[in-house]
């Protein structure tokens, strides 16, 4: 299961098949979605919809109950106190790793989404660059870490450029 960091700790992500996986080892968090899960279920952020309840049909709208509404009014409070008590270099350090790994994500792919991973290097570069000095005692690693993704990038790129002139003149 994957997680999301955010300044109160880190979230479960459910992904498809969680639930069963929660039936099945009691662990909390798993497959929960919706405002006690912490995370809304899967496609509810291109939706604006939770998955279905059961016995809910798919297409019918979701209504949270009173109480539903109000721990997550709670829990949405909580959550923006402690993200105003978070040093803002702290949480622009964790987009821009966030940046980073979108950027490798593209470059893992297969074939490799270079135009994907490079517009994520590109933002990473922006946030980098436009607040040198200003990213706290995470700006060495962010620099570091910019500096290896691109290496990475021209590695990758030059091995698809190779890899295409290869398959050009075996077809000739």
């Amino acid at each position: 299961m994957s997680t999301l960091w955010t300044p109160s700790g880190e979230h479960p992500i459910p992904r498809p098949g969680d639930e069963e996986d929660e039936r099945s080892t009691g662990q909390p968090g798993a497959g929960q979605s919706g405002p006690r899960g912490g995370s809304p279920g899967p496609g509810s952020a291109r939706t604006g919809r939770r998955a279905a309840a059961p016995g809910q049909r798919p297409d019918e709208p979701w209504e949270p109950t009173p109480e539903e509404a109000r721990l997550a009014q709670e829990e949405l409070d909580t959550m923006r106190q402690q993200l105003a008590e978070a040093p803002a270099e702290l949480v622009i350090a964790n987009h821009a790793m966030g940046l980073w790994e979108l950027a490798a994500l593209h470059l893992s792919q297969q074939p490799p989404q270079l135009p994907q991973a490079q517009l994520a290097i590109d933002a990473l570069t922006a946030l980098v660059d436009g607040l040198q000095g200003r990213l706290g005692e995470d700006e060495r690693s962010l620099r570091d870490g910019l500096a290896q993704i691109r290496m990475a990038f021209v590695q990758i790129h030059n091995a698809e450029q190779a890899r295409m002139g290869d398959t050009q003149d075996s077809n000739r």
